[in-house]
Order: C-alpha cells, then sequence, then structure tokens
C-alpha cells in the first residue's frame, strides 16, 4: 500500500518537474527582460518569477530524490524477501554427474556409432 503511494507521489512530481522546468525562461531570456521588454509580461514581476519558480522546482527535486530512494528501498525489500524463498543460485548448481564435459550431452550421437574426436563429420564408409 504503501510502495504503490510512493509511486503515485513520485509520478506525480516528475511531471511537475518537466512542466516547471518547460515554463521557466533560459538564462539567455534575461538580458532582454533587463532592457524593460520582458519585464511587463511576467505575472510575478521583473523578478519573482524566477525565484518563485526555482524555489518550487528545488523543492519537488528534493522530493523527487526522496521518492526515488524510497523506491530503491522498497525494491531490496522485495529482492531479500525473493532470495529467501530456497531457489538455488545458478553459480552453486552442478553439472550432472554422468557428463564428463558441458557439450557431451549436447550432441547427439547415431545408434552404432561411435562419436569422432574431431569436429570435421566423417562419411561412413560403404561396403
Amino acid at each position: 500500500m504503501l510502495q504503490t503511494v510512493v509511486i503515485v507521489v513520485h509520478l506525480l512530481v516528475a511531471l511537475g518537474l518537466v512542466g516547471l522546468v518547460l515554463v521557466q525562461q533560459g538564462k539567455g531570456a534575461d538580458a532582454g527582460a533587463s532592457f524593460g521588454s520582458g519585464a511587463s509580461a511576467t505575472v510575478f514581476g521583473s523578478q519573482g518569477s524566477a525565484t518563485f519558480l526555482s524555489r518550487v522546482t528545488g523543492i519537488l527535486a528534493a522530493v523527487f530524490f526522496a521518492t526515488s530512494l524510497g523506491l530503491a528501498f522498497f525494491a531490496k525489500e522485495q529482492a531479500d524477501e525473493l532470495s529467501q524463498v530456497g531457489l538455488p543460485d545458478p553459480a552453486v548448481m552442478e553439472l550432472p554427474a554422468d557428463a564428463s564435459s558441458p557439450e557431451a550431452g549436447d550432441v547427439p550421437v547415431i545408434e552404432g556409432q561411435e562419436p569422432s574426436q574431431s569436429d570435421i563429420p566423417v562419411k561412413p564408409e560403404s561396403e
């Protein structure tokens, strides 16, 4: 339940961050606004939008990092639970005792024919 809430908050904060970054003006736009052309068109005044939006962006970024760490913690807990199920590790698994090499069981052998030692197929001699 808590993990679902954290995922929803994480997604909403991510969308909010994208929206805020797209709304903000770049640093190059400040040069034109300093001559008076852009100051009258802003909603928050000549400097208010930059500081307000940058503060909200910083807060949302901190919440995004916190939810990312929370989701990593939940993922670690789920991985620990799965490792305690009792499945063997792939590195611990052993080969069957009758196979001398891993390739021995992969090659089909025709009945009555001895396996050849080379990689080149041999044509059976006809009488």
